[in-house]
């Protein structure tokens, strides 16, 4: 397996492919700028052993090639194979891994990468990465460990750090040995540094960017923050002056005028470059006074001793339910008495009763009454010769079956009015 060649420009800084595992930069580069660890699985050991720095982009490469020969059946020499391989990583004893190490593998089909920036809090501690990688044709499984000895760095941390987004680029492109290398190259001849780090790489989705759209190649884009020694150069802090402030503002891209020695490969988003100088930075450290709020010091707590007094509960039990309870129960007498004693709808059924009754008796006595005649049966006058005409019944008559009104035909001395003769047909 032969190692990638990590410097392309002819700069005299190369790296030295001295056996199988952490690369490591020839005694030649002396005061070179690049501490960036690479590190690749060596197929003669299954646990390895890497030595990153505090504070150095560290980079582990877990190749698909190596694995394969784990899984029976093993393949014979000359023999290609292309079963995808996943890889699940983590911390020995945790679920998950340290914080400062991320995993990315884009596709079964592709190599795992572990990446990070070791923190020096993490320095001389050994930590162990479980390595589990999965053939999802035959569902075998192959397990490494790789010690992670985290030394401490000369320097460490670089007094300025710059924070790069390169919008056309993807974690996985950016952690490439050639393509970093060649962004640091740029960024050595804009700055001119005598020592230049590679201090972390971060996805755009991690700092909360979009999923890009699957047009036009569009890529996530990713943070790469560096370290130097030396003050930013005037074309760094060109998109610091206020015309460049006021175009960022407008959405509009600045002028840069070293954004040429980029563009050729790397298209930098310079609205977001971060420029930090921890030379001037002041600690934030504030010395509390004591004042409203704050407690005076006690000295230490001292627990209360373990001879302490019993206390009977029971009459403050007692207490609690006796006199709910006793509220509860004068609350239902009175609703009860309310309800039963002064029910308003044993009132309103007697007086319905006495209606009822004077009703029925007032029924009974119209059956017994003699039934008055009606107007139109008393004698009336004739409306012509003024003569009384007898009424028309009887006192033998049935007065439940005599009409009220009699008709014109039974009618006696009913005075007959002349109608138009016409003449003619019509």
């Amino acid at each position: 397996m032969q190692l990638p060649r990590w410097w392309e420009l002819g700069d005299p800084c190369a790296w030295t492919g001295q056996g199988r595992g952490t690369r490591r930069m020839s005694p030649a580069t002396t005061g070179t700028f690049l501490l960036t660890v690479y590190t690749i699985f060596s197929k003669v050991h299954s646990d390895r052993n890497v030595y990153p720095s505090a504070g150095v982009l560290f980079v582990h490469v877990l190749e698909r090639e190596y694995f394969k020969g784990e899984f029976p059946p093993y393949p014979k020499p000359g023999e290609i194979s292309n079963d995808p391989i996943t890889f699940n990583t983590n911390l020995m004893g945790y679920p998950d891994r340290p914080g400062w190490l991320r995993y990315i593998q884009r596709t079964p089909y592709s190599d795992g990468v572990l990446y990070g920036s070791p923190t020096a809090e993490n320095v001389g501690k050994p930590t162990i990465i479980e390595i589990t990688a999965y053939n999802r044709r035959t569902f075998e499984t192959a397990r490494h460990n790789l010690i992670i000895n985290i030394m401490s760095a000369e320097d460490f941390p670089l007094p300025y750090q710059a924070e790069f987004f390169i919008k056309n680029m993807n974690v996985e492109e950016m952690l490439a040995s050639e393509v970093l290398g060649d962004f640091l190259g740029a960024v050595k001849n804009v700055w001119q540094p005598e020592r230049l780090n590679a201090i972390n790489i971060t996805s755009a989705l991690d700092r909360g960017g979009r999923v890009p759209l699957p047009i036009n190649d569009m890529k996530e884009g990713v943070y790469v923050m560096v370290g130097a020694d030396v003050p930013f150069s005037s074309c760094l802090r060109e998109v610091e002056n206020p015309q460049n402030q006021l175009r960022c503002s407008q959405e509009m891209e600045p002028v840069i005028t070293c954004d040429k020695k980029f563009r050729t490969q790397f298209y930098i988003d310079w609205c977001k470059i971060s420029l930090v100088d921890k030379t001037k930075q002041v600690s934030t450290y504030q010395e509390v006074i004591r004042g409203e709020g704050i407690l005076p010091d006690g000295g230490e707590y001292k627990p209360p001793s373990d001879s302490l007094k019993s206390r009977d509960y029971y009459t403050d039990f007692l207490i609690t339910l006796a006199v709910p309870s006793a509220v509860a129960l004068v609350l239902f007498l009175i609703l009860a008495y309310i309800m039963c004693c002064r029910r308003e709808g044993v009132i309103q059924l007697v007086h319905h009763s006495a209606i009822q009754k004077s009703t029925k008796e007032l029924r009974d006595m119209s059956k017994n009454r003699e039934i008055a005649w009606p107007l139109s049966t008393l004698p009336v006058f004739h409306p012509v010769t003024g003569e009384i005409i007898p009424p028309l019944h009887t006192d033998s008559y049935e007065s439940t079956n005599m009409p009220l009104m009699q008709t014109q035909q039974n009618l006696q001395h009913q005075t007959q009015i002349p109608q138009q003769q016409t003449t003619g047909k019509y």
